[in-house]
């Protein structure tokens, strides 16, 4: 078993809410990840989307690509039209190396609701799942066969959100569709984390770590916030700094011998969390945690 800790930009700038952190240079972002100790990064919105020159970018701070976030349609469009929109983004992703692509299906208006409560989502009616997954089974299986998997990401505001529609979603597509498991996703949708991932860990193929601030969490929820409200109340931070067992987590993961990228991805106010320290926290507690869990 091989892993490797990568951490996505969001931590320094979020592309969402360019007001967090837009004026923070690309330069500063790539530089601290690698002073922090990462190994990898994912794409962001300030990346070079050219393969020859994003290759360059990166390896002047030797740091892979451990992947990157493709907003799907694939519930609003058919299975040859969502490929060729993402076709472009496979191959800078093939051309640098990246084993998967994070995708999370965003149908239905995402982005236009991260400021509505969290209970204002869209949902799959019972009838639907089979088609769903059928068209993601095939969406996923052009993708391999082009050298780009499928790491399926559930998300707060989407077609698939909680536990329950995790499972569902695994039930009703083949292998080829690996699942991104997100613990402060699964936390925030009001799930259990450990559980998600000891069901699903043999589907597992890229992992997002957040941890939860358990008080924030209570709030959302309670007070039903819309999800950037949440972050910026600052429900989400890194690995070790909240109530999420990561140890049981990786635990879980070393059982079926995981091997890939695990991902700190803790969107916070830069104003309130400074990038570099949370960066740091977060690499060191998961790092010490991998040494012990038998990853």
């Amino acid at each position: 078993m091989f892993v490797k800790i990568a951490i996505n930009p969001i931590t320094w700038t979020n592309d969402d809410v360019p007001d967090l952190g837009g004026d923070t240079p690309l330069e500063q972002c790539l530089s601290e990840m690698r002073q922090a100790g990462y190994a990898g990064t994912e794409l962001g919105g300030k990346y070079p989307r050219e393969s020859g020159v994003l290759k360059g970018v990166l390896a002047a701070h030797q740091l892979q690509l451990a992947g990157g976030w493709w907003d799907g349609r694939l519930y609003e469009r058919g299975v040859e039209a969502e490929f060729d929109a993402i076709l472009g983004h496979l191959t800078l992703l093939r051309d640098l190396g990246a084993k998967y692509a994070v995708y999370a299906d965003t149908s239905m208006g995402r982005h236009d609701g991260i400021w509505q409560p969290i209970s204002k989502r869209p949902r799959l009616r019972d009838e639907e799942w089979k088609g769903y997954g059928r068209k993601l089974t095939e969406l996923a299986e052009r993708m391999a066969e082009f050298g780009v998997g499928l790491a399926y990401h559930h998300h707060m505001g989407t077609i698939v959100e909680t536990d329950g529609e995790v499972d569902r979603l695994m039930s009703v597509t083949g292998d080829s569709v690996g699942l991104l498991f997100d613990s402060g996703h699964s936390a925030f949708s009001g799930g259990d984390p450990v559980g998600l991932c000891g069901r699903h860990a043999e589907r597992i193929v890229h992992v997002h770590c957040k941890d939860v601030r358990v008080d924030v969490l209570r709030k959302a929820r309670e007070e039903d916030l819309s999800f950037m409200d949440a972050v910026l109340e600052g429900i989400f931070t890194v690995p070790g700094d909240g109530s999420v067992d990561f140890p049981a987590i990786l635990k879980a993961l070393a059982k079926t011998n995981y091997s890939g990228w695990l991902v700190v991805e803790a969107e916070q106010d830069p104003k309130k969390a400074n990038p570099l320290t949370y960066a740091t926290m977060g690499h060191e507690n998961l790092a010490r945690m991998i040494a012990t869990a038998g990853l």
